[in-house]
């Protein structure tokens, strides 16, 4: 069995949303200290939908990849629907990945969540529920 799948490969030689969003409406930024991965997450919210995402992402080819497919899932969907967004499901539409790159994909949906977060922060707007626990695991990695 290969040790990726096709879609892991297509998204990593050609990553959807690569670059910035001047002016986002959110950006988010995560990393992992143990691998050197880091994802930069861009959103731009119009009538309560992302209509655009871009990322920015230092790391190996499942990192691209899992950014890749996260943008693409997200693209065009309302907040509520984007912020429920899993690595698991980042995992099972790129047709899986390695166990010991799973991480990967972790980094895709903390990245998210940490764009959102910062949207809902700047508009002095209220967490949902969903954003809460995120908001809080973030604040524990930062001590």
């Amino acid at each position: 069995m290969a040790l990726y799948s096709d879609k892991v490969f297509d998204h990593f030689r050609n990553p959807r949303n690569v670059g910035v969003i001047e002016n986002a409406d959110g950006v988010g930024e995560v990393g992992n200290t143990v691998c050197g991965d880091i994802m930069k997450m861009y959103i731009k919210i119009d009538d309560g939908r992302i209509s655009d995402v871009k990322f920015e992402t230092f790391g190996c080819g499942s990192a691209i990849a899992s950014s890749s497919m996260a943008t693409e899932m997200i693209k065009g969907k309302p907040l509520d629907e984007a912020m429920q967004l899993t690595n698991k499901a980042v995992a099972e539409a790129l047709d899986g990945l390695p166990a010991h790159k799973l991480h990967c994909s972790v980094l895709a949906e903390e990245a998210i969540q940490a764009a959102l977060i910062d949207y809902y922060t700047r508009k002095g707007l209220e967490l949902p529920e969903e954003l809460k626990k995120a908001a809080e695991r973030a604040a524990k990695d930062e001590h």
